[in-house]
């Protein structure tokens, strides 16, 4: 099964949704006054804590040889910096609050307002690091092999400015410049780009 670029795209999306979801639980058990809801609520987010707590190992590594493997240029670099920074002190974070919650478990002690506190706010830094990280999909094109192209009728969604441009009352779509957003490999030279030599911040990571 040939993901691109690995398996950091598919694992993130479980660490999210286990983490929010753990979330939620907690802090609605926390509120919930009738007992039985309150432990049932209370239970749901523990599981969905700890199966997000192990997940997201896997998906540190992936992301962490995602960074390390990725074909990319100076300023997709630093946002990717930026978002693997968030990521580690977000995934840092939450297993911190993970071990607290097996020492509450074990305890038999009913979840406090600060630890409800404390699952809120990794998931207000989960939240920043997933946008950052779908930024440098959508707006770098990290990861990305190509732009798809327009086939057949129906398909032509481009603006009225670009099909202006078309003479003639031509259906065919107004060429797309996807220069910025060809990734830059930094293992061997671009021969058809001489004029701007390649640079070297440090972003070739294989060394």
């Amino acid at each position: 099964m040939d993901i691109i670029p690995n398996w950091h795209p598919l694992l993130v999306h479980f660490t999210i949704a286990l983490y929010v979801i753990s979330s939620l639980f907690f802090t609605a058990g926390f509120i919930v006054v009738k007992i039985k809801w309150k432990e049932k609520l209370i239970s749901a987010a523990y599981i969905n804590l700890w199966l997000g707590a192990v997940i997201t190992v896997l998906t540190v590594i992936a992301g962490v040889y995602a960074y390390n493997t990725v074909d990319h240029d100076t300023p997709s670099h630093l946002a990717m910096t930026d978002h693997r920074n968030w990521a580690l002190a977000t995934a840092g974070l939450f297993w911190i609050v993970a071990i607290w919650s097996v020492f509450v478990y074990r305890a038999g002690k009913a979840v406090g307002l600060a630890f409800v506190i404390a699952m809120l706010v990794s998931s207000g830094l989960l939240g920043i690091t997933g946008f950052k990280g779908g930024d440098i999909v959508y707006r770098y094109g990290l990861g990305v092999l190509s732009l798809p192209k327009p086939e057949g009728e129906g398909h032509d969604h481009s603006h009225e400015e670009g099909a202006a441009h078309n003479q003639g009352g031509s259906s065919a779509p107004a060429e797309h410049d996807d220069s910025r957003t060809v990734p830059h490999n930094h293992e061997e030279e671009n021969p058809q780009n001489q004029k701007e030599p390649q640079r070297d911040d440090g972003h070739n990571h294989d060394h």
